[in-house]
């Protein structure tokens, strides 16, 4: 079973490279590391997004938390880093990141999409896109 070695929200910029760093172990073939990116559309918005505003539940750092240890439970896991912004982003900046490290690709691409999905599917946080019109639409309320 591998460790969680980053599980966290964070107002900050996410260091990508400190997530890689975290897995990074001698028996890993493979890490598997996505980014979310803000981009400037999304089907929800009328027009170009310039900015998304993060609001997270209280539990939110728990949830975070025990999805990150319920995927790192696989036996084939080494290492796992997840993180996701909190607060203001702009386009470009990245709100989510997460690595995993496992002994084989196949694993660590398929535990990675997984971290992934089930952060979007079961963080309680919510993003209010603004649009540059000065409009906004609130996503996953």
């Amino acid at each position: 079973m591998g460790a969680v070695r980053i599980a966290r929200l964070s107002t900050e910029p996410l260091d990508v490279a400190a997530h890689l760093a975290a897995v990074t172990s001698p028996q890993a073939g493979a890490v598997a590391t996505f980014v979310g990116q803000v981009r400037d559309h999304d089907p929800d918005a009328d027009g170009r997004v310039v900015r998304l505003d993060y609001s997270a539940h209280p539990d939110a750092g728990v949830v975070l938390e025990r999805v990150a240890r319920e995927i790192a439970d696989d036996e084939g896991v080494l290492g796992l880093a997840v993180s996701h912004r909190v607060g203001e982003l702009g386009v470009g900046d990245v709100a989510i990141v997460a690595c995993v490290s496992t002994a084989h690709r196949d694993l660590a691409f398929r535990l990675c999409r997984e971290v992934v999905e089930r952060v979007k599917a079961e963080l309680p946080v919510w993003k209010k896109q603004l649009v540059a019109d000065g409009s906004h639409t609130w996503v996953g309320l």
